[in-house]
């Protein structure tokens, strides 16, 4: 059987879903979304603590999350957790290798839409990413606009044509935009990308491979960005959680 068709086994962690699968299934899975007839709405949503914990004070992100087609782990807490929880051993597809595996994959044959960040970074990741990979630019918009303006972007999205819509306009945001919009979105892949609009754009600085292999990229950008400083108490708050969840099912 396909890697892209094989069965994927589905857990649950804080009532939200986690698919056990590897980086490289998760690219064949979405690359055969991607070019499949007929055209389908996907949405992808990596899933890191800072998810879980937010998620907990808002239950639209929760529902975006439960009825997403696929759902990663983007970091090692997310492993930590599976394993203390489910006794699974979960591999990691972050976000940010799962956008540039597909235009690696997909090149001159992919059209990808940018959605996010501030006014002109996305035009920025669009054109880094067109050079890099040689992938077509469906389409460009900033993620600074109101919700009464969500109809008309998601129009713009459908009438590019896009294959994979890269939404990174913050936790929460992206997931319920990309659900509440899949079908006026009609775009095959719609993933829920953080920052890695930002990264892409040369904004935002990359984790070293070192942190990324170890899966602890999260503690080397609180670390070197002032800014993050404040999602420090919620990965607290996240261990927490886990071992609260453990000992309430009598579990060492």
């Amino acid at each position: 059987m396909p890697t892209s068709m094989t069965q994927v086994r589905r857990l649950t962690l804080f009532d939200l879903p986690l698919d056990v699968i590897t980086l490289e299934q998760t690219l064949g899975r979405l690359g055969s979304w991607m070019f499949e007839a007929p055209r389908t709405s996907h949405t992808v949503v990596t899933l890191n603590p800072e998810f879980i914990v937010q998620s907990r004070t808002e239950p639209e992100f929760v529902a975006a999350m439960q009825a997403a087609d696929l759902v990663t782990a983007d970091g090692v807490g997310i492993v930590y957790a599976a394993r203390q929880l489910a006794r699974a051993e979960v591999p990691r597809a972050p976000g940010f290798d799962i956008a540039t595996g597909l235009m690696r994959q997909h090149g001159p044959n992919l059209r990808v839409y940018f959605l996010g960040a501030k006014p002109g970074v996305a035009e920025q990741a669009a054109q880094k990413a067109a050079q890099d990979y040689g992938i077509q630019v469906a389409g460009v918009h900033h993620g600074y606009f109101k919700q009464d303006g969500d109809r008309e972007v998601a129009e713009l999205v459908r009438d590019s044509q896009a294959h994979l819509l890269l939404t990174g306009m913050g936790a929460g945001r992206q997931e319920i935009f990309n659900q509440y919009w899949r079908q006026v979105l009609n775009t095959p892949v719609c993933i829920g990308c953080g920052g890695v609009i930002d990264v892409l754009a040369g904004t935002a600085q990359l984790a070293p491979d070192w942190t990324r292999k170890l899966g602890v990229e999260f503690v080397w950008r609180i670390a070197s960005d002032r800014k993050r400083w404040g999602r420090a108490p919620k990965l607290a708050q996240f261990v927490a959680m886990v071992q609260a969840e453990k000992r309430a099912h009598g579990r060492p």
